[in-house]
C-alpha cells in the first residue's frame, strides 16, 4: 500500500527570498535548462536523476473490512526527506498545503482532513506552520448503508502537497492516484498492523477545548482572543509558553504578533495582529470568526500540549470611552438638541397647555404643580431610556466592528446619515410634514388626572414628539453610537432632560408661562432656518460618502437625491388629509416608487474595481504577459455607459474578474481623444458604450451595448480560464 511520488520543482522559495527573487526563480525553473528527468525506484527514499530525494507517501485504512453505514478512518502518511517540510492548512504564507480529492463509491462521503498540531517556524515573511518528519493525516469515510456484505469497494484519492527546504517544490500525484480496496462485511474489523500508527496520529492532534471558555474580540488592527482555562490549570501563560496557531490567514500567530499575552482575573488575553495583505501584497479576506490551535510547552488538556480552539465569532470590540474634551460637547449638544425640540411646531403648542393643565389639576398648589412636573419628567426620561435601550441592543448585537470614528468608515452608515439629514432637512423646509398629529396631543394630555396621568403624559409626549425629534435624534445617534455604555446612556439622558427641562422649570414657576412667546409664523421661520443646518450636514457627509462610490456614476447618485426630493414633494402636496382618499393613495404609491428609485440610485455602485487608463501599448503588454484584459470605452456624458456600471458590476462579477486575473482598463472619451475614436472604429462601432474582452491568443470579444451581471459572469467563465 505504499505509493511514491515525485515532481519537478514548481513553486519557488516563499520564505527565503523576497517577491522579486521569487518571480525570477519561477521563470528560471520553468525553462528547459532547469527541467529534470523524472524517475523513481522502489526505495524508502526515491531519487530523481539529480539525486534529489522526494517524499514517501502511504495511504492505509484502520480497518481490514468495512460495514454498511459504519464510519471508518484512513490515514495518509507523508515521510519527508530529511530537512524538508510540508505545511498546515494555513501555511502562514504562500505555500501550498495538502489537498486530497476523493473519488468514492455512490452513497459514500468523507470528512475533512484531521490535521496534526504543526510546528511554528520562523520564515522570511513571518511565521510558517509546518510538518517535518513523517506527519500523518486522518480522514473519516462514511460508507453507504445500502452496500451488501460479501463484496468489496475501492476508494481513490488524488493528493497534492508542497515541500520546502531553502527552495520549494510541488509533489503532485502525476502517476496513479492512491487506491484502497476493502472488503465489505457485516461488521467492521480493525487492522492491528496499523493500530500504532493511528494511535500516534490521534495523539499528535490537538485535544478538544473541553472546559475552556473562548471569546474573540474584533479590534481595528488586532484581535483579542480571551481564553479562560478550566479550574486547576496554572493561569500564568508566561510559565506555559503559550502560542496560538490560526486556521485562517487573516490573523498572525501569537509569537508572530510579538508574544502579546496577559492575564485578567484568570483569563488569558492573547492579542493577535491582523494580516490584511499576503507577501505578494494581495489582500487577505477578513473572516467573521476565528479558530486555531492553542499550544504550550507543557500539557494543558488531558496530557496534550495543544488544544483545538473551535470557530468563535468575532464580537465587536467594546467602544472606547470618549475623552472629557470629546464627551462634553456631545453632552451639551444633546442637552441643547432636546431643548430645541420644544420649539418645533409639533411640540411647542403643547408646552403652555400642559403646564396650565398641571396648575388646574393641582388647584394652583405650587408643591403639587411641581410634583406633576417631576412625574412628567420621569415619564420622558423613562421613554428615552427605552428608546436608547433598543438602540443599544441593536448596537451590541451587531456583527459590525464599532469604535470611535469607525462608523464613518462604513459606507452604509454614512449613506444612512446622508439620507437622514437630507430627508428631514426637506421636511423642515416644509416640502412635507411629519408629526403634524402631535399638535393635538395637548388636549388629550390635559384630560389625564393625578401624578400617574402626568407620568404617562411624559411618555406620550415623547412618543408624539418623536417625528419632530428625528432631525435631532439623527445627529445624536451618530454621535452616541460609538460611545461606551455609561457615556451612551448619559448622552441620551441629557437629551431627555433637555426635552423635559422647560416642563420642569415651568411647573416650578408656572407664572413664567405668561412670558412664553405666542405661537405664530416665527416658529415656521425658525424651523426652516434650522433646516439649513441639516442640509449642510447632508452635504458634509455626502463629501465623505463619495469616496465609497464609483466616481464615473456619481451623477446617478445626485439624480437619486433629486428623485427623493421629488417623492417628498409629492407626498407633502397630495397626501394630506384635505385630499380625497384616492388622490392620497396615488400620491403614496408614487412616493414609494419614485423614492425607492432614488434610494437605489443613490447607493452607488460602491467602489470595487480599479480601472487603469487605456492605451494600445498597455493592452499589448498585458496580453504578452498572458493576462486577459477587459476594456470599457466610456464617457461621463454617456447615460448607457453609466447605467451599465450601476447594474452590471455586482460584487459577484467583481470577484470573478479578480479571481480570473482580468485586468480592467478604461478608455475615457469624456474629453476628445482621437486614439480612442480610432480604436472604436477599428472595432466596427461608431458610438459608445463599447466593452471588449481580450484573451491572449484569441480574437477580441465585443459585448452587447447593455450589460447584465449574468452576461458578464457567463462571458468570463466561458472565455477566461481559471488561474
Amino acid at each position: 500500500m505504499s505509493f511514491l511520488f515525485h515532481a519537478i520543482p514548481a513553486i519557488p522559495a516563499c520564505r527565503a527570498f523576497p517577491a522579486a527573487t521569487f518571480a525570477l526563480f519561477t521563470l528560471l525553473i520553468s525553462s528547459p535548462l532547469f527541467a529534470q528527468v523524472e524517475s523513481a525506484g522502489e526505495s524508502m527514499n526515491p531519487a530523481g536523476s539529480d539525486g534529489e530525494e522526494w517524499t514517501r507517501a502511504m495511504l492505509v485504512s484502520e480497518v481490514k473490512a468495512i460495514a454498511p453505514g459504519e464510519p471508518f478512518t484512513v490515514a495518509l502518511e507523508l515521510d519527508h526527506p530529511e530537512g524538508w517540510h510540508s505545511y498546515y492548512k494555513n501555511s502562514g504564507g504562500l505555500e501550498q498545503s495538502l489537498e486530497i480529492r476523493w473519488t468514492l463509491p455512490e452513497g459514500f462521503s468523507h470528512g475533512p482532513i484531521q490535521w496534526p498540531t504543526p510546528e511554528v517556524k520562523e520564515g522570511f515573511f513571518g511565521k510558517s506552520y509546518i510538518f517535518s518528519g513523517a506527519p500523518v493525516f486522518l480522514v473519516e469515510i462514511t460508507p453507504s448503508e445500502s452496500i451488501e456484505p460479501g463484496g468489496s469497494i475501492t476508494l481513490t484519492a488524488d493528493a497534492t502537497w508542497q515541500i520546502c527546504e531553502q527552495l520549494c517544490k510541488d509533489e503532485p500525484n502525476d502517476g496513479e492516484p492512491f487506491t484502497l480496496t476493502l472488503p465489505v462485511a457485516a461488521e467492521a474489523s480493525r487492522d492491528p498492523a496499523w493500530a500504532e500508527l493511528f494511535a500516534a496520529a490521534r495523539a499528535a492532534q490537538p485535544a478538544p477545548a473541553e472546559g475552556f471558555e473562548v471569546e474573540a474580540i474584533r479590534q481595528a488592527q488586532q484581535i483579542e482572543l480571551r481564553v479562560t482555562p478550566p479550574a486547576g490549570l496554572d493561569a500564568d501563560p508566561a510559565a506555559l509558553g503559550l502560542d496560538f496557531i490560526p486556521n485562517d490567514a487573516f490573523v498572525d500567530s501569537l509569537s508572530g504578533s510579538g508574544g502579546q499575552v496577559a492575564v485578567d482575573d484568570g483569563t488569558w488575553l492573547l492579542t493577535l495582529d491582523r494580516r490584511t495583505k499576503d507577501p505578494l501584497d494581495d489582500p487577505i479576506p477578513q473572516g467573521e470568526s476565528l479558530s486555531g490551535i492553542l499550544v504550550a510547552d507543557q500539557p494543558i488538556s488531558g496530557g496534550s500540549a495543544s488544544v483545538a480552539i473551535p470557530s468563535t465569532p468575532l464580537a465587536a470590540a467594546p467602544a472606547p470611552p470618549a475623552s472629557l474634551g470629546e464627551f462634553l460637547p456631545i453632552l451639551g449638544g444633546m442637552l441643547i438638541g432636546g431643548m430645541i425640540l420644544n420649539l418645533m411646531p409639533c411640540v411647542f403648542p403643547v408646552l403652555g397647555l400642559k403646564i396650565m393643565g398641571f396648575v388646574q389639576q393641582s388647584g394652583e398648589d405650587r408643591r403639587k404643580v411641581a410634583l406633576h412636573g417631576v412625574a412628567f419628567t420621569v415619564g420622558v426620561l423613562l421613554s428615552f431610556a427605552v428608546l436608547s435601550g433598543i438602540l443599544f441592543f441593536v448596537r451590541e448585537t451587531s456583527t459590525s466592528e464599532i469604535n470611535w470614528g469607525y462608523q464613518l468608515q462604513n459606507k452604509w452608515f454614512v449613506y444612512g446619515l446622508v439620507m437622514l439629514f437630507w430627508i428631514f432637512g426637506l421636511s423642515m423646509f416644509g416640502l412635507f410634514e411629519v408629526g403634524a398629529s402631535a399638535t393635538s396631543v395637548g388636549g388629550k394630555l390635559q384630560s389625564k388626572e393625578g401624578l400617574q396621568g402626568s407620568f404617562f403624559s411624559g411618555i406620550l409626549a415623547t412618543v408624539a414628539a418623536t417625528p419632530c425629534s428625528a432631525p435631532f435624534l439623527g445627529p445624536a445617534i451618530g454621535a452616541a453610537v460609538a460611545l461606551p455604555t455609561f457615556q451612551f446612556f448619559t448622552a441620551f439622558a441629557a437629551m431627555a432632560i433637555g426635552l423635559s427641562l422647560p416642563y420642569l422649570v415651568l411647573s416650578l414657576f408656572p407664572r413664567l408661562v405668561d412670558f412664553l412667546p405666542r405661537p405664530g409664523p416665527w416658529m415656521e421661520s425658525f424651523k426652516q432656518g434650522m433646516a439649513f443646518l441639516l442640509i449642510g450636514a447632508a452635504a458634509y457627509f455626502f463629501w465623505v460618502y463619495i469616496d465609497h462610490v464609483e466616481q464615473d456614476i456619481l451623477y446617478l447618485v445626485l439624480i437619486g437625491f433629486v428623485l427623493i426630493a421629488m417623492a417628498a414633494w409629492i407626498y407633502g402636496r397630495w397626501s394630506t388629509p384635505a385630499r380625497k382618499p384616492r388622490v392620497r393613495w396615488i400620491a403614496r404609491a408614487l412616493t414609494i416608487a419614485i423614492g425607492g428609485l432614488g434610494f437605489y440610485l443613490a447607493t452607488g455602485p460602491y467602489a470595487g474595481l480599479k480601472w487603469e487608463p487605456w492605451s494600445r501599448a498597455r493592452v499589448e503588454t498585458l496580453l504578452d504577459e498572458g493576462k486577459p484584459v477587459f476594456v470599457d470605452f466610456t464617457a461621463k456624458w454617456c447615460a448607457t455607459c453609466q447605467a451599465n456600471k450601476k447594474v452590471a458590476y455586482t460584487p459577484e462579477v467583481i470577484a470573478l474578474l479578480k479571481e480570473r486575473g482580468v485586468a480592467t482598463l478604461k478608455a475615457d472619451k469624456t474629453l476628445a481623444n482621437p486614439e480612442i475614436d480610432a480604436r472604436i472604429l477599428e472595432l466596427g462601432r461608431a458610438a459608445i458604450p463599447v466593452n471588449v474582452l481580450h484573451v491572449p491568443g484569441e480574437d477580441p470579444v465585443i459585448t452587447p451595448e447593455v450589460l447584465t451581471p449574468a452576461y458578464l459572469e457567463e462571458l468570463i467563465r466561458t472565455k477566461v480560464p481559471a488561474e
